[in-house]
This record gives C-alpha cells, sequence and structure tokens, in this order.
C-alpha cells in the first residue's frame, strides 16, 4: 500500500540541505506552506535560490526565512510588501531575479513538463531580455526563457490523500500545481488528510505521482495581504 504521509514538519524537511533551489507554492499570503516554511526556517538550512512568485510579508511566510538570511537569492514576480527583502537586496545581501508573472508561471510549467525551454515576447527590449536569446518569429521578436526545475517544492493544499493527489481552493491553485510538478522531491502539507478514493477523481487538481511526501499542518494563520474595509459613515 502507498503510503507518503509523515507525521512532522520537521520531519518531512529534515533532508533538504543547503544551497539547493525550493520552489515554493502560493499567491500573495494565500496558499502558502506555513508549517513547512516554519520548520525548514527552525532547521536553519542556508544559502538557499528560492523561487516563488512573492517573498512574503516581514513576519509571515518566506518573510520569516529572509529574516534569518537563509535565502541567498530570490526568483519573483512580486515583492512589495516585505521590507526585509527591500533592505537585503539594496543592501546587496540578496541576488534577486525579477520575472513576469505569466513568464514564472510558465518557467514553472515547462520544468514540469520537461521543456528546456520556451520563447515569449513578454520582456523583450527591456532589462529582462539582457544576456538572453533574442529571435523573431513571423515578424515579432521573443525571448528565450528557460524552464525552471527545483531541488524540492513545498505546497499547500485543502485536501489531500495518503498516495498524495492533491486538491487546491481558488487563488492556491495558482502556483501551487507549478510548483508541484517542478519539483524533484515535492512536499505537500493539506488541511484535510483524507483516505485514498475520498476525493473526486475529477476534482483531483495534482496527480500523486508529483507528490513524494504530505502531512496534515497543524495550523494556518491564513492571513489578508492587504485589507482594506469601507469607512464607516458618520451621522
Amino acid at each position: 500500500m502507498i503510503n507518503k504521509v509523515v507525521q512532522s514538519a520537521a520531519e518531512a524537511v529534515a533532508d533538504i540541505p543547503d544551497g539547493c533551489t525550493l520552489l515554493v507554492g502560493g499567491f500573495g499570503l494565500c496558499g502558502i506552506p506555513e508549517n513547512l516554511i516554519l520548520a525548514l526556517r527552525d532547521k536553519g538550512v542556508k544559502n538557499l535560490t528560492v523561487v516563488s512568485n512573492n517573498a512574503g510579508v516581514d513576519d509571515f511566510g518566506l518573510g520569516f526565512m529572509l529574516a534569518t538570511r537563509q535565502i541567498k537569492k530570490m526568483v519573483s514576480s512580486y515583492v512589495g510588501e516585505n521590507a526585509t527583502f527591500e533592505k537585503q537586496y539594496l543592501s546587496g545581501e540578496l541576488e534577486v531575479e525579477f520575472n513576469p508573472q505569466g513568464t514564472l508561471a510558465e518557467r514553472l510549467r515547462a520544468g514540469g513538463h520537461g521543456i528546456p525551454g520556451f520563447f515569449t515576447p513578454a520582456g523583450v527590449g527591456t532589462k529582462i531580455a539582457e544576456g538572453k536569446e533574442v529571435r523573431e518569429f513571423d515578424g515579432k521578436q521573443y525571448v528565450l526563457e528557460r524552464g525552471i526545475v527545483g531541488d524540492f517544492a513545498l505546497v499547500k493544499a485543502w485536501k489531500g490523500d495518503r498516495h498524495g493527489n492533491l486538491v487546491f481552493r481558488k487563488s492556491a491553485r495558482n502556483f501551487n500545481p507549478l510548483c508541484a510538478m517542478a519539483g524533484k522531491i515535492t512536499i505537500a502539507e493539506v488541511e484535510e488528510l483524507v483516505e485514498p478514493g475520498e476525493l473526486e477523481p475529477d476534482a483531483i487538481h495534482t496527480p500523486s505521482i508529483f507528490v513524494q511526501r504530505i502531512l496534515r499542518g497543524e495550523r494556518y494563520e491564513k492571513r489578508i495581504e492587504q485589507r482594506t474595509v469601507k469607512k464607516r459613515a458618520v451621522a
């Protein structure tokens, strides 16, 4: 019987070494692998190259690992909510590779499908294209982008079974399935861990073949990155 369940986040990340490339799912603060990030911070692994759509905020998500200076390079699309990130980048402590959001998603998808590279019009004529091959197709310029494959991927799903089949909810589905496909070893934490057969087959977003370890998360804070409320009218 296939059983990929591990008992704790610490056990799940125990073999992640210094200097590896790590893919981390999530969109803003939605769908981030909170328990696995904390376990990796506590493990003290360092010199990581982290590929993630964003870098969390100062006191949450990947912001925890930036604060402890465990990340040497970020490959991201958006990092505007993190003052620690800004300070480390401007001081030269942190290397940053920015990607248009669609390009980053496609680089992960390509890596997961075994595609080494692809041409895209996004970034042609900008700093994004510096040092990369640019080729013309049908009269239009395209820049070559490489697929991304990570040594490990950390993802968070709503439900999963012990075989590793995963179901995501809403915005958490944006980058998590892509990271799951592109990791050589993918570790998934889930809110609900169920038995095989309980998930509707047509509802599975990431099949078990892409997942090597799975655990039920202990707690989820589910922060709101930017809370906007309507001001109360004063009579």
